[in-house]
């Protein structure tokens, strides 16, 4: 391989680092579902996807395929792109439907009614939760009183990659970033938490994380039983 094509490989691959995994809020690429990426020295960039299942949500497996083809056409140095999902049972609509830009309800004619904005949207706000909640359990552990965070703002909190995940999906969902704005809000309206309100929130934001760092410990294993190779840009378990 030359030092081209290994450029354009990793350039791909960093890519592909912002393709989430809706449910999990986890990079396709350090989940370890990205199985080859492969770039020519002319610039076709050849990429397929696996999935911990054969049976895993095909609306699922619909956005990270469509997004992965997206970010991998938008490079400069890609000429071409050939993204595909394999070992699916709905891999030909979907790899059929993406390649065309077709959209998830033509995509699976007769079986899909809407597109898939409101799924996304309703996995950001979930991952805006358990991120809610990372910070404040880093808030807690240096001292600040559980009864404190509702008088707390994004300014308030010291740097750390936990608060930039955070801003970044409080601003896919257009809410506050800037430092004057509440830490606790609600995900719909951006109104902040307050008083009585507060111990109910954190609850849900708490079981939201704990459900997701579950549902990713699963899928990794599951994963794992499936494919005895490590997939591209994969990373070891923390």
């Amino acid at each position: 391989m030359t030092a081209l094509v290994t450029e354009r490989s990793r350039a791909v691959l960093t890519a592909l680092d912002a393709v989430r995994d809706p449910e999990l809020d986890e990079p396709i690429t350090t989940l370890g579902f990205v199985s080859t990426c492969v770039v020519s020295a002319a610039g076709d960039a050849v990429v397929r996807l696996r999935l911990p299942t054969y049976f895993c949500a095909p609306n699922f497996a619909f956005l990270m395929v469509a997004d992965a083809y997206d970010v991998v056409s938008a490079l400069p140095e890609v000429r071409s792109a050939d993204v595909a999902l394999e070992d699916h049972f709905a891999a030909d609509q979907i790899n059929a439907g993406v390649a065309a830009r077709a959209g998830f309800v033509a995509s699976f004619a007769g079986e899909a009614v809407d597109e898939l904005d409101e799924l996304r949207r309703t996995f950001v706000t979930k991952a805006m939760l358990a991120g809610t909640d990372q910070v404040c359990r880093q808030l807690m552990a240096a001292g600040t009183d559980r009864g404190d965070l509702t008088g707390l703002t994004l300014g308030d909190v010291p740097a750390s990659t936990e608060l930039d995940r955070l801003l970044r999906r409080r601003a896919e969902l257009g809410l506050r970033t800037d430092p004057a704005a509440p830490l606790l809000i609600d995900p719909g309206t951006g109104t902040a938490i307050t008083g009585a309100g507060a111990p109910k929130y954190l609850g849900m934001a708490r079981l939201t994380r704990t459900g997701i760092e579950a549902n990713t410990g699963i899928c990794r294993g599951m994963l794992r039983h499936r494919y005895a190779e490590t997939g591209a840009g994969e990373e070891a378990e923390g």
